[in-house]
């Protein structure tokens, strides 16, 4: 059980100084345990409790005095694996985290250490713990177009023989991001109507910043998507071009051997009165004439540029 008062910095505060601030805001990060204990000091007019160990996706929902919601972020080191998954209540007088995994508590040592502010107010609280969430989401989209770049190069230089497995891995990472996207889109939606009137009109502007900032994510994981599509492309039509190439080959063979296996049916027929049987010339005469007819071949399609 951790509380803290928004003052220049986040300041760590004991569980009494709640009671008694003068018009200061808190965040307050509690256990699901400590929060069934402690919810009714929290003073807030929920409807719709809160669950920490039901958590599907990441969304708000206004009640008749507070506002409340869920996360579930995943691990930006292993996307389509771990999350993590935390519920929070806010009114006007502060936020409420339940979090059984430690996430937010990490999260608000970060902006400890980083952040200092000269208007302190939960509107800008938000906008930097929601910041968190995403901060290093542009470098590893950077590093996936990296990788992308680097396979795409891979599959240009030997026709087809690129990572695709890597390729899929990337596509199914950004596919989780961008629904988790939408998902802090929507609840970034819900915070920016205020329908409760719980943050104050001039400290709109830091939701709509994030709302700004969760565009640019989302437009560049489309980008980084379609780049993945791209690259898939690129390695079916090199891998037709290697089949092409094949069967191109393999047509040559046989139209050059085509008139040879002629002239080896032709004379395997052994009938009794075919007169170039008993010629004395007449099996090197054949093998000059299937030589000549090879090279006949190899020159027409060289001339009209089938090899």
């Amino acid at each position: 059980m951790s509380f803290y008062l928004l003052q220049e910095t986040i300041q760590p505060c004991a569980s009494e100084d709640l009671l008694d601030r003068t018009g200061r805001q808190y965040v307050a990060v509690l256990t699901s345990t400590e929060w069934a204990q402690e919810r009714e000091r929290f003073d807030m007019g929920i409807e719709l409790e809160p669950n920490a160990g039901d958590i599907h996706n990441t969304k708000a929902e206004v009640n008749f005095d507070s506002l409340t919601g869920t996360f579930q972020l995943p691990d930006r080191d292993d996307i389509t694996g771990h999350d993590y998954r935390f519920a929070f209540a806010l009114d006007e007088k502060g936020i409420v985290f339940i979090d059984d995994t430690g996430k937010v508590e990490e999260m608000i040592g970060i902006i400890r250490r980083t952040k200092r502010w000269r208007e302190p107010s939960l509107e800008r609280f938000l906008y930097d713990f929601l910041e968190q969430i995403v901060d290093r989401d542009l470098s590893i989209m950077e590093r996936y177009e990296s990788e992308l770049d680097r396979i795409e190069d891979t599959i240009l230089e030997t026709e087809g023989q690129g990572d695709l497995m890597r390729v899929n891995e990337i596509r199914s990472d950004i596919r989780e991001l961008l629904v988790h996207y939408e998902q802090i889109i929507d609840m970034t939606q819900e915070l920016e109507e205020n329908e409760n009137g719980f943050f104050k009109e001039e400290n709109l502007r830091y939701i709509h910043l994030f709302m700004n900032l969760m565009a640019r994510r989302h437009d560049t994981a489309i980008a980084l998507r379609d780049h993945t599509i791209q690259v898939r492309d690129l390695y079916n039509a090199q891998l037709e071009v290697r089949q092409n190439r094949i069967m191109t080959l393999l047509t040559v063979v046989t139209t050059i051997f085509m008139p040879l296996t002629l002239i080896a049916g032709w004379y395997g027929m052994n009938f009794r009165y075919m007169p170039e049987l008993e010629w004395r010339a007449g099996y090197p005469i054949v093998i000059v004439l299937s030589i000549v007819i090879v090279i006949f071949c190899l020159i027409l399609f060289k001339k009209k540029k089938w090899m």
